[in-house]
């Protein structure tokens, strides 16, 4: 060893203690002796809220907190999948209507047709693409929120941050063909944190994923080709691009009706016990409790 290099300290412990007579110790209380329950002159004015026992805690009027984002996603989840399956019941009647219309300017080759079905045919194909449109976006945009706050809820139950930011999922799921790859990993991050899976670990997509990632693809394919078909002239490509239509209202029905079963399979990841599986609480008996007593008779200057 070398002197001067180590400085060895004594191990001493002080403690700090007041003398003897410092300090007056207190005279331990006696325990009071059960009187009985409190006595009013007149009813009292204040009582409990007159609601049954239920598990939420939060009072009607009563001023309280946000909800978690695990309770929002239940009710978000409700909301995507009941107009999920209306865009793809809209869907499926645009790609008959699409079919009926290719038929009709089959049949039109070699004979001529009646008004009055080609005004029915035109008359459904319209109304059925528009109500497509219009719910296509009510479902994207009802997607999208629960897409953010099931992220906020598997971050919170996993104690881990999201891998990408807010602004990284609206570029992956809004940015032409760039959505065609992010859309399945963004989604397959998510059901990897639904999972309770580490985050150190490489998100492995399941075949209900994957099978929505292919047919994501496929719809966003046929939307291309459906735009730039619009722009070929000719009878025959008029005909192709009609088909292509009906092709693509059917990719839509099913590519809804998927979004629907995965929306409502991570939400069950998240939230196992929904709601209205609870049972409510009922008292069926009380045992133990003392007798109740008889009410003593209202004073005669009492104003109730």
């Amino acid at each position: 060893m070398h002197p001067g290099r180590y400085h060895v300290r004594p191990r001493v412990r002080w403690v700090a203690s007041p003398p003897p007579g410092a300090t007056v110790p207190r005279r331990a209380r006696p325990a009071e002796r059960y009187t009985g329950p409190p006595a009013y002159p007149a009813p009292p004015r204040w009582g409990f809220p007159n609601l049954t026992w239920r598990e939420p805690t939060a009072v009607p009027g009563t001023p309280s907190s946000y909800p978690r984002p695990m309770e929002r996603v239940r009710a978000l989840s409700r909301n995507a999948i009941t107009i999920l399956w209306f865009l793809a019941g809209l869907a499926t009647v645009g790609a008959v209507a699409e079919f009926w219309r290719y038929a009709l300017l089959v049949i039109s080759r070699n004979s001529a047709l009646d008004t009055d079905v080609v005004a029915f045919s035109d008359a459904l194909e319209i109304i059925a693409a528009l109500l497509t449109v219009v719910f296509g976006v009510l479902a994207f945009g009802s997607v999208l929120w629960w897409l953010y706050v099931a992220r906020q809820a598997a971050g919170e139950e996993s104690g881990q941050e999201p891998p990408r930011s807010g602004w990284q999922i609206l570029a992956g799921t809004l940015i032409p063909l760039l959505n065609l790859v992010m859309a399945g990993s963004i989604l397959a991050e998510l059901e990897h944190a639904a999972l309770r899976r580490p985050a150190t670990k490489r998100p492995k997509p399941s075949r209900l994923v994957l099978v929505w990632w292919a047919t994501w693809v496929l719809n966003g394919v046929l939307l291309i080709l459906v735009i730039v078909w619009r722009f070929r002239g000719g009878i025959q490509s008029q005909a192709d691009g009609v088909l292509l239509s009906a092709l693509l209202d059917l990719s839509a029905a099913g590519l809804a009706a998927l979004t629907a079963v995965v929306v409502e399979r991570i939400t069950s990841l998240l939230a196992p016990i929904p709601l209205n599986r609870l049972r409510p609480r009922l008292v069926v008996a009380v045992k133990g409790a003392p007798r109740a007593t008889e009410r003593p008779p209202r004073p005669v200057g009492a104003s109730r």
